[in-house]
């Protein structure tokens, strides 16, 4: 039973990776799952409820990419660095992902936007929380982590995603003297 539902969850991430969610049917995902229709409805509602279950699962694997990142040995701003670092590039590589920000783009459309939100919403809980061990541990002054962590990905959305639009592609090693010198710096504990 479990291996239906799994082979359902499959196709309908590979029909949205694929289509958007706004072109995607029930009937395509069944296609392409290969069973039939009232299959997919003995596990969801709807594609709305599909389509969220996918959505829970890149969270899932976002904050996973973000604290595969982390390392006990490495300092805070080098493992937040690579945390982000993580979370983009599996944002830019994702197919899914870029499916939906594409679509975001060009259509607007509105659960779509609603996903990408809760995976942004989730990448900034994540680094917060970073940012909030680092005040306790005293390896960065107090701040309003919230705020801070807000910025951060927004810099890094826009080093990767608007940059490249119009530079060659910024090496990681390069990100993170940015990183360090505009918002490190700043945080260090004089």
């Amino acid at each position: 039973m479990m291996d239906r539902r799994k082979s359902i969850l499959d196709a309908a991430e590979r029909c949205f990776s694929m289509f958007g969610y706004k072109a995607s049917t029930v009937d395509q995902i069944a296609k392409i799952a290969n069973v039939g229709k009232g299959t997919i409805y003995t596990f969801f509602a709807n594609k709305e409820e599909l389509f969220s279950e996918i959505i829970t699962n890149l969270v899932t694997e976002t904050k996973l990419a973000a604290s595969s990142a982390i390392k006990e040995d490495r300092p805070f701003y080098e493992n937040l660095h690579n945390a982000l670092y993580e979370v983009v590039e599996l944002r830019k590589t994702h197919k899914l992902a870029v499916k939906l920000s594409q679509e975001v783009k060009e259509l607007n459309t509105s659960p779509v936007t609603e996903a990408l939100q809760r995976i942004e919403k989730a990448v900034l809980n994540f680094v917060q929380k970073e940012l909030d061990k680092a005040v306790e541990k005293g390896e960065i002054k107090e701040c309003h982590t919230d705020i801070v962590a807000f910025m951060m990905v927004k810099v890094y959305i826009a080093l990767i995603f608007d940059w490249e639009r119009d530079h060659e592609a910024l090496q990681k090693e390069k990100m993170l003297e940015v990183l360090e010198m505009f918002v490190m710096d700043g945080l260090r504990k004089p």
